[in-house]
């Protein structure tokens, strides 16, 4: 377990819990689960540490050589101002 210390926005006492982290590489969106991150209770605010970083890297970089857990659709809604 990791001490992710105070948050940085709000100064709430981070804490550890596992999320999925979301990430927009070349115009696709990767979505890594189970990643071990300090999350503020009050704000939301999420942060991993240098470590979980490199991995989530090394996952990523590799990915087109391992099996991917699951593929989702995903639906894209375009914002426009008309009927708002």
């Amino acid at each position: 377990m990791c001490d992710y210390g105070e948050c940085d926005i709000c100064g709430a006492r981070m804490e550890e819990r596992r999320v999925k982290q979301e990430l927009w590489i070349k115009g696709k969106l990767l979505v890594v689960e189970n990643v071990p991150a300090g999350v503020c209770p009050r704000c939301g605010a999420r942060e991993v540490n240098a470590d979980v970083g490199h991995r989530i890297l090394d996952i990523i970089s590799h990915h087109k050589a391992r099996q991917k857990v699951r593929t989702i659709a995903v639906p894209v809604f375009r914002f426009s101002k008309a009927g708002a």
